[in-house]
């Protein structure tokens, strides 16, 4: 019979176990844990909630957290219609039949809001986030491009995907793990998004798709979908190629509705084939909900859609992972009744005041320069004036703000402007003028003490790329 196993002892005892301070030990109760290996015995629920909830409040202050899209705070009744029904799976249709029918009435509303030209023959689906609806969206636009070279008699084994250099991470691994040739674009000075400029240079008859960004994660711009698509007719004037847009909209696309309403970037215009956004970012639901939705069901190869009994009838399905949460889902739904289009403009009007508001006194800063001001999405990028000092960089500012508890992330641009440095605000529901001033208060402070120093700082050793 082996040995049960046991922590290795040439660790030292304060690495690899956990300890429970004696104020909430009772007699008997173990008060030592292992912390890489599974305890052999058993706890009381209340032990193990004390050492998580310790080990957990460790972490940064969400409502300070400057560097993320991913919503934080939703209110009591929403975290009480999570709590009743965290237990659902999303893929057990059968079982639960009336948070199926609620996805499909969330889609149907999204693809209303995006102007389909039939909502009602629109096909979407929920996914765990908006990566896995990107990869959703990447595969329809390669079967499709597949299908239509093999009925013409053409080789199908070299796609390619022409996107800007700042795309979000996902689409790189799109097209890893899908084997698909990554066309990127760089950004420039002149051209900071992709707007449509050059595009003749990259597209060609093996090219599924552009991908066209409603908000750029490095700065938070809009890329102009419409120029995008004026330039793809161009090219199809000229060569024939008729090339489908999908908009990542995964911030965005929560955002223009309400706010930009008169902007053309969806199905408005016929070029776009798909769409896809966050509902845990600007959609306002806590993490783990994106939503992907196609123009009609024409746009999504049936050879990709699986069909499940529902109710007697038939539902389709298009996903990467089989069992998960159901409870999103119904927050999404929650939110759409609760806010509806006033609620949701209020909402993410308030954000961009905040936004706007923080860029320009960050940008009335002699030390900083503005790369946009917060007026696409609630989202702004800065850089440290050209010449201002030998002293420190946005790494060590970064790290000043965090020692207050705000986590502004610094990092470089993509290709094409990579020697570029920048620091990034995302503006979230819940944090109001207030907060902004109080953060610009501790980033003057943390300005003025960086400036004092008699030497330069030393490198802070930060990781040369940022994906978040």
């Amino acid at each position: 019979m082996p040995a049960p196993r046991r922590a290795s002892q040439h660790r030292s005892q304060s690495s690899t176990n956990l300890e429970l301070n004696p104020l909430f030990s009772r007699p008997g109760e173990a008060t030592v844990f292992p912390r890489f290996t599974v305890p052999e015995g058993e706890s009381l629920p209340s032990t193990a909630y004390q050492i998580v909830h310790d080990e957990a409040m460790l972490d940064g202050n969400a409502r300070l957290n400057l560097a993320t899209f991913v919503g934080t705070w939703m209110e009591p009744e929403a975290g009480k219609l999570h709590a009743e029904t965290v237990d659902k799976n999303m893929i057990d249709r059968d079982e639960y039949p009336k948070t199926a029918e609620i996805e499909h009435r969330c889609w149907r509303m999204l693809a209303d809001l995006w102007n389909a030209p039939d909502p009602a023959n629109t096909i979407g689906t929920s996914t765990v986030g908006s990566s896995e609806a990107c990869m959703l969206a990447g595969l329809a636009l390669k079967r499709r491009w597949q299908h239509a070279r093999r009925s013409a008699g053409k080789p199908a084994d070299r796609p390619n995907l022409v996107m800007s250099s700042a795309v979000q991470v996902c689409w790189e691994k799109f097209c890893n793990y899908f084997e698909v040739e990554a066309r990127y674009v760089p950004i420039s000075e002149e051209h900071r998004v992709l707007d449509g400029h050059g595009l003749e240079d990259y597209v060609d008859e093996n090219t599924i798709g552009i991908v066209a960004i409603l908000g750029v994660t490095y700065t938070g711009m809009y890329e102009p979908v419409q120029e995008i698509s004026e330039a793809l007719d161009a090219i199809q004037a000229s060569t024939g190629l008729d090339v489908p847009i999908h908009v990542d909209g995964a911030s965005g696309a929560m955002i223009a509705p309400f706010l930009q309403p008169d902007l053309v970037w969806d199905f408005r215009l016929p070029r776009i084939v798909s769409i896809n956004t966050s509902g845990h970012k600007y959609g306002l639901v806590y993490p783990g909900l994106g939503w992907v939705v196609w123009r009609d069901a024409k746009a999504l190869p049936e050879d990709l859609v699986f069909h499940v009994s529902y109710l007697g009838g038939d539902m389709p399905t298009f996903a990467l992972n089989f069992s998960r949460p159901g409870a999103q889902v119904l927050l999404q739904y929650y939110l759409f009744l609760r806010l509806g289009v006033e609620g949701y403009r209020a909402v993410h009007a308030a954000c961009r005041n905040v936004a706007e508001y923080l860029a320009r006194e960050i940008g009335a800063m002699e030390e900083f320069e503005l790369w946009n001001d917060g007026s696409d999405i609630p989202v702004f990028a800065w850089s440290l004036r050209v010449g201002h000092t030998d002293k420190w960089n946005l790494h060590h500012l970064s790290d000043r703000l965090r020692m207050a508890g705000w986590l502004v992330p610094a990092y470089p641009m993509p290709a094409g402007l990579e020697n570029l440095t920048v620091q990034r605000i995302v503006v979230r529901n819940g944090f109001t003028r207030d907060l902004a001033a109080s953060f610009l208060e501790d980033l003057r402070e943390a300005v003025e003490f960086l400036d004092s120093a008699d030497a330069p700082f030393p490198d802070p050793g930060h990781a040369p790329a940022f994906h978040h």
